[in-house]
C-alpha cells in the first residue's frame, strides 16, 4: 500500500541523515542542514541558532560551538533535571518545600522567599520559569538533592549523558561564577529536553501573577520573556542577563504544524536581542514548514489475521514522521507499508509491521505499525461453531 504526497523540501535529499547534529538519533523525522548560504541574521549577537524543533534541522547558525556565559539560561538544565527527578520519584507538586536561609539570601532575579518558610513545589517551579527566581532554584535544588553542590554535580552528569561536550555548570542559577560555560548548540539540546514537560509550557505562558508567601505577603512576578506576549506563536522560553553574558534568550514558537527553537547569546540588550530573535523566527516561518508524512494514530488499513476470533485488525502508525521542508521546492514522499503474516492472538498496541518513508526514492525513516484493536485466538468452541455454521 503506497501513499504519495507532494511537498516542498530543502536541498538535495541525498543529504538526509539518520542522526541529527543537534538532538542525536532521529527515529521519526528527517534531519538535514537546511541552508548552505547563511541569511543576514543575528548580526550583533555573539552566537545564535535557529532550528526545527521536530527534526533538528538547522536553518541558521552563528558560532554555535563557542564557549560562552549563558546567564540564567543555565536554569534550562536546572528545570529539566528538577522535572525529571520529580517524575522519577513520583513527587507531588503539592509537596511543601522549606526555603533555607541560603536560598532566601540569593541575589539577582528572585521571588523574595522568606527563610525557613514553606512553599509548594509547584509555586517554586513556576517562579523559576516565569521570573527566573534564583532563590527558588536553590530551594528546589536543596530539596531534591540535599545540597546545591550535589544538584550541580547531577546537572553536569546529565549534560554528559546528553552529549553536551561544550557545557559545564558550577551553579544552578547562572549567576556569575568562574568556570561555567555553554554554547548555542548545547543550549538547543537542553531546551528541546525541557520542552518535553507539559508543566513547563503551562508555566511559560503566564504573563504575570502574584506569588503568595506563607506570611501573607505577596510578590508580583512578571515573565522575563516578553516574546510570549509580543511574538505570534511564542509559547515558551528562558531569558538571561549578566554583565559577562550580556543579554541571552532561548525561545520556541509554533505556527501551524511548524515549531521552531531559537537561541541567542550575547546581545547588547534585551531590545536588540528580542528584535534579532523575532527576525530569525520570521525568516524560519516564512521560508520553511513542517509536513507530516504520517501521523500518530493514522489508520494504515485493515489486515487479515489467521486463527483469530475476528478476521481482521486495523493497523495504525505508532508515531509521527515529519519532514521539514523549504517552501516552494517540490518532492515526492512515499509510504511503503509492510504488514503481513499476522496470526492471533494480537494485543492492542502490538507491533504488526513497519511503515517505510521514502523521499524521492531515498529511504529516510521508519515508523512502527501497531494494532488499533486486539484479536483473540480462536478456541475449540469457536472452531466448532464455525464448523456448524458452515455445515
Amino acid at each position: 500500500m503506497n501513499k504519495k504526497i507532494l511537498i516542498g523540501i530543502a536541498g538535495i535529499l541525498t543529504a538526509i541523515i539518520a542522526f541529527s547534529p543537534i538532538f542525536g538519533k532521529v527515529h521519526t523525522s528527517n534531519a538535514v542542514h537546511a541552508e548552505t548560504a547563511q541569511p543576514n541574521l543575528a548580526t550583533t549577537c555573539k552566537s545564535a541558532m535557529l532550528l526545527d524543533a521536530n527534526t533538528g534541522t538547522v536553518v541558521f547558525e552563528k558560532n554555535t560551538k563557542q564557549h560562552l556565559q549563558i546567564a540564567s539560561m543555565v536554569k534550562i538544565m536546572t528545570l529539566s533535571l528538577a522535572f525529571d527527578e520529580i517524575a522519577k520519584r513520583e513527587i507531588s507538586l503539592d509537596t511543601a518545600v522549606t526555603a533555607s536561609e541560603n536560598a532566601a539570601a540569593m541575589g539577582g532575579s528572585q521571588a523574595f522567599l522568606d527563610a525557613n518558610a514553606q512553599y509548594r513545589l509547584d509555586e517554586l517551579l513556576k517562579s523559576i520559569v516565569v521570573a527566573s527566581a534564583n532563590d527558588s532554584c536553590v530551594a528546589v535544588a536543596e530539596y531534591l538533592y540535599g545540597s546545591v553542590d550535589s544538584f550541580v554535580a547531577a546537572m553536569n552528569e546529565r549534560a554528559q549523558k546528553m552529549g553536551l561536550s561544550d557545557t559545564k555548570f558550577v551553579n544552578c542559577t547562572g549567576l556569575p561564577k568562574e568556570g561555567q560555560y555553554s554554547c548555542a548548540a548545547d543550549v538547543a539540546v537542553m531546551f528541546k529536553d525541557l520542552m518535553s514537560n507539559e508543566k513547563f509550557f503551562e508555566y511559560a505562558k503566564v504573563w504575570m501573577y502574584d506569588f503568595s508567601h506563607p506570611s501573607g505577603r505577596v510578590t508580583g512576578l512578571t515573565n522575563t520573556n516578553k516574546l510570549i506576549r509580543f511574538y505570534d506563536g511564542c509559547d515558551g522560553g528562558k531569558t538571561g542577563y549578566t554583565d559577562a553574558a550580556r543579554s541571552c534568550i532561548t525561545v520556541t514558537a509554533k505556527r501551524g504544524d511548524t515549531r521552531l527553537i531559537c537561541v541567542a547569546i550575547g546581545a547588547e540588550n534585551s531590545k536588540t536581542r528580542n528584535k534579532e530573535v523575532s527576525e530569525m523566527l520570521n525568516y524560519g516561518f516564512a521560508n520553511y514548514k513542517t509536513v507530516y508524512a504520517v501521523q500518530k494514530g493514522e489508520v494504515l488499513g485493515e489486515y487479515g489475521v489467521d486463527g483469530g476470533k475476528t478476521d481482521k485488525i486495523t493497523a495504525v502508525a505508532q508515531d509521527d514522521f515529519s519532514v521539514f521542508v523549504k517552501c516552494g521546492d517540490k518532492s515526492d514522499v512515499t509510504l511503503q507499508i509492510d504488514i503481513k503474516g499476522l496470526s492471533a492472538p494480537i494485543t492492542k498496541g502490538q507491533k504488526v509491521g513497519t511503515v517505510n518513508i521514502f523521499v524521492n526514492g531515498e529511504k529516510c525513516g521508519t515508523v512502527s505499525a501497531v494494532a488499533k484493536n486486539g484479536c483473540q485466538k480462536k478456541g475449540y468452541k469457536d472452531i466448532l461453531d464455525d464448523f456448524i455454521s458452515e455445515w
